[in-house]
């Protein structure tokens, strides 16, 4: 039996089958063995075969294990959990997922600010109780909403905001890339934004400078009646100091899709508030995801092919 191109790890992500994803990759490739380990052993010794893999994680020993192996397709954007270190030294180029969580996640942004613009949430309250009562709304036009981090996802998120009428600021490492937004300032002037936001979506990794980075003092930059949408990490925000500020009446409310901890425990005293709307770890589900997983993967195996060494999306 010939030996496949491509494993795919039998781990399932988003509840979706690795299997999937595998077809979704053969439709792309007709002509292509693609393999998927029904077993921990037959996984193990197609990864020690095969030249491209793709999936979640491999432990260090897997990598030191796989002689062959020269490109690992991560199936998401942070790579973070993966044993950087090993590939390198086993000569395997690392690619992540950016962009596939782009229209999906942004759509979610949307939805959660404009729930709260429209006073959703006490619709479904009265709605509950067979209650006709008018309540006040707002409107989301000439607000300002500021986007920290503008990856692949901040990015959509800010082309998905632009036919409301809204002022941008964007919050980046590197603010002299610029980017889609009206502005765009350094992690060194968030407070510069925070003060004039009516909307905070925060989109950027977790790192040792975003950690903790919205905390009390944030919280008192902010606008009383600003609203906090967090799909990035959990981490980003001091979850004791979101509990004060949100119990001092010091910002609206919140849209939070990561907690920290996480999953949040059910006596959480964040499952309280009238004004947070919580998911969990939701935003990022959506029938696409291995859809365009296998439009990345298959671009860098026509570069593999071809004898390149640089990878679409490439970390390593």
């Amino acid at each position: 039996m010939s030996t496949p191109e491509i494993a795919v790890l039998r781990q399932k992500i988003h509840g979706l089958s690795a299997r999937d994803y595998a077809r979704a990759l053969g439709e792309r490739l007709p002509n292509t063995d693609i393999a998927v380990g029904k077993t921990p052993a037959e996984e193990a010794e197609l990864l020690e075969a095969v030249p491209i893999a793709t999936g979640f994680s491999m432990s260090t020993e897997t990598i030191e294990s796989a002689e062959n192996l020269e490109l690992f397709g991560c199936v998401y954007a942070g790579v973070g959990h993966l044993d950087l270190e090993a590939f390198e030294a086993n000569g395997t180029a690392v690619t992540n997922a950016s962009g596939v969580h782009g229209p999906n996640i942004s759509e979610y942004v949307l939805g959660a600010i404009l729930s709260h613009v429209r006073g959703f949430k006490q619709a479904w309250r009265q709605q509950d109780r067979n209650e006709w009562r008018s309540y006040p709304a707002r409107e989301l036009k000439d607000s300002t909403v500021t986007v920290v981090g503008l990856g692949a996802i901040g990015q959509a998120i800010v082309d998905r905001l632009d036919p409301f009428g809204v002022e941008t600021i964007g919050v980046r490492y590197t603010p002299q890339k610029g980017g889609p937004t009206d502005e765009v300032l350094g992690f060194d002037e968030i407070h510069d934004a925070l003060a004039r936001t009516d909307y905070l979506v925060l989109a950027c990794p977790l790192t040792d400078e975003t950690e903790r980075i919205i905390d009390s003092e944030a919280f008192l930059t902010l606008p009383t009646d600003a609203f906090l949408v967090n799909i990035a990490r959990g981490g980003v925000v001091d979850t004791d100091d979101l509990v004060t500020a949100l119990q001092a009446n010091r910002i609206a409310g919140a849209a939070i899709d990561v907690t920290d901890p996480e999953p949040l425990p059910n006596d959480h005293p964040l499952w309280d508030f009238d004004t947070v709307s919580i998911t969990p770890h939701n935003a990022g589900h959506t029938p696409e995801y291995y859809e365009r997983l296998a439009d990345i993967l298959v671009s860098n195996v026509e570069r593999y092919r071809n004898g390149e060494t640089d990878f679409k999306n490439q970390v390593l």
